[in-house]
């Protein structure tokens, strides 16, 4: 701030000069102006705009009709992305201003994946976003994806270790998606192939397995409305929520034919990996291209349910976000660290082993 200069006394008044009481009260709305400006700039928001409070949002839907559009919380649509560019800074946003949406691939181990000639786009985004080198499943090797998917929305795998439906194993355990709903949120999962919403039953190359939210008995209701179809990249559920604005957090749920696993009438075989990649090829620009992403809201995260090996569970997990460029973590992490890296973007506390796990979004820049 600029020291004003010492008011003179009466007699040293130069000829023209105001007289002392004038300059005084000049004196003082001068430095009233400075305070007040010193108020303003302390109490606006990041550079650029960015940060913003929490916002309210809409209930949710009793039922499987007239679902809101995720983004239908807020008071009002966001802006429209800017036409060159991006606008996020790490840290900018407010807390509850976040979204993630996680794609689930299957069975592949990190040295599947990484360096692999089959996987051109996902060795692409890895050098260009984050990759987490030390990434275990953190769970057993000998068992199945089930237990991957509840670790992933829960924080426990629930004493599970086979891939029987949610008629076996319905959890009535607090999880990521009740939270998200109590918060005033909305939340997705977003499965190819599927029949028709919410189907808990395996049908041709969808598997319910790989749906985490049809376990929950808190989701029953919202699941028959939240628990989608995929559609393509041309159109459909997904396509359609990037444009309007996605929800809190999304699960996108490969089929067999699509998640590098194979089986249930899909070619098993060493093309796996490489359809895998060019689906993933296809999706995550559209991802890319939506508001939520370009304006520095949306985490995209690819990882894989469980490793290709009997021995070990290391898998590969990349981080994208326009705050997320040629890192590398090798710090040990698994899918605890990954459910907590969401409830902290997503200002949710902590479910399970989450509890006690270093949420990742640091060293990504999240």
């Amino acid at each position: 701030m600029t020291v004003m200069p010492p008011v003179r006394s009466p007699d040293r008044v130069p000829p023209g000069a105001a007289p002392v009481g004038a300059r005084a009260a000049g004196l003082i709305a001068i430095m009233a102006a400075v305070a007040l400006l010193v108020v303003a700039c302390g109490s606006g928001g990041s550079a650029g705009g960015d940060a913003r409070a929490p916002v309210a949002a809409g209930t949710a839907p009793s039922g499987a009709a007239g679902a809101p559009s995720p983004s239908a919380a807020t008071p009002s649509s966001p802006p429209a992305a800017a036409s060159s560019g991006l606008t996020a800074k790490p840290g900018a946003r407010a807390a509850g201003d976040r979204k993630v949406l996680v794609v689930v691939e299957e069975n592949k181990a990190y040295e599947d994946i990484i360096g692999s000639a089959d996987a051109p786009y996902l060795n692409d985004l890895a050098r260009r976003f984050g990759t987490a080198t030390a990434y275990d499943a953190g769970y057993p090797a000998n068992c199945p994806s089930l237990a991957a998917y509840v670790i992933l929305t829960s924080g426990d795998d629930h004493g599970i270790c086979d891939d029987d439906p949610p008629s076996k194993h319905p959890l009535s355990g607090d999880n990521l998606f009740r939270q998200v709903a109590a918060s005033g949120r909305q939340w997705r999962v977003y499965a190819q192939s599927m029949p028709q919403p919410c189907a808990a039953e395996t049908v041709g190359s969808y598997l319910v397995k790989h749906n985490p939210a049809t376990y929950y008995t808190s989701e029953r209701t919202r699941c028959a409305s939240w628990d989608v179809p995929l559609g393509s990249p041309e159109g459909g559920t997904l396509k359609d929520d990037v444009a309007s604005g996605l929800p809190a957090v999304s699960f996108v749920i490969p089929d067999a034919c699509s998640d590098m696993h194979g089986g249930h009438g899909c070619p098993d075989d060493r093309t796996l990996i490489r359809k895998g990649d060019t689906w993933l090829g296809r999706w995550i620009p559209v991802i890319m291209s939506g508001p939520d992403y370009r304006e520095g809201k949306l985490v995209v995260i690819v990882t894989w349910d469980e490793s290709s090996s009997q021995d070990h569970n290391h898998i590969p997990t990349l981080i994208i976000s326009p705050t997320t460029t040629h890192i590398q973590d090798a710090t040990p992490q698994t899918h605890c660290t990954l459910l907590r890296t969401m409830d902290d973007l997503l200002a949710l506390p902590p479910l399970g082993c989450a509890v006690t796990a270093t949420p990742a979004t640091t060293r990504f820049r999240l």
